[in-house]
């Protein structure tokens, strides 16, 4: 059963908004549902609470350390909690998804994700949980032939959506908490099965 979810963004009022941020979003959003507030702890380098959803026992974590150091954040709470890597699910932005659409997975590759890596890094495995959440892909806003910098996407993940991208995050937000009940059950294949045929 997954014990521990984890948002990844960016912290700081300027980040707030952006694409990158879309796992710090789906953290405040189950938060703010059950009646919890997130608080500091220097020790987890970030700002969790623990609570009850779904009538499972979870905690929640939105790391504090910046994306590329997610993963000093989660083994620290994971170490702390005895939460083993399989019952981690971790939720963040993802490129090669459209908005609208969210993808759970368990294991693969960073997909050149910085919180990602960082996070199979320190956990020195990549077999944990991952809630996808699509923001798009700049190369879908540029004329055809033209090439994209790492500065692009950088740029890209690090702006604000459009209202309509906003539209269409914030409804895959919620598709993806409608199966919340099977995840934090263990019951994941059925929620991805649930998930992915909408």
């Amino acid at each position: 059963m997954i014990k521990l979810i984890v948002g990844l963004g960016n912290p700081g009022a300027q980040y707030s908004g952006t694409r990158h941020n879309a796992g710090f979003r789906f953290i405040d959003q189950i938060a703010c549902e059950i009646g919890l507030t997130l608080r500091a702890e220097r020790r987890f380098y970030g700002s969790y609470a623990k609570g009850n959803l779904h009538g499972q026992e979870i905690y929640l974590l939105q790391p504090q350390t910046f994306m590329n150091q997610s993963g000093l954040s989660v083994i620290s709470m994971a170490q702390f909690f005895k939460i083993s890597s399989q019952s981690i699910l971790v939720v963040h932005d993802d490129l090669d998804l459209v908005p609208g659409i969210a993808r759970l997975k368990l294991g693969g590759g960073s997909g050149g994700h910085n919180g990602l890596k960082n996070i199979s890094l320190h956990l020195s495995m990549q077999q944990y949980w991952r809630l996808h959440i699509g923001i798009g892909h700049p190369r879908n806003l540029i004329p055809k032939g033209v090439r994209l910098t790492n500065s692009d996407v950088a740029n890209f993940v690090l702006q604000p959506p459009c209202k309509e991208e906003q539209q269409l995050m914030n409804s895959a937000t919620q598709k993806s908490l409608t199966i919340m009940p099977l995840i934090v059950s263990g019951k994941l294949d059925h929620a991805m099965m649930q998930l992915h045929r909408v």
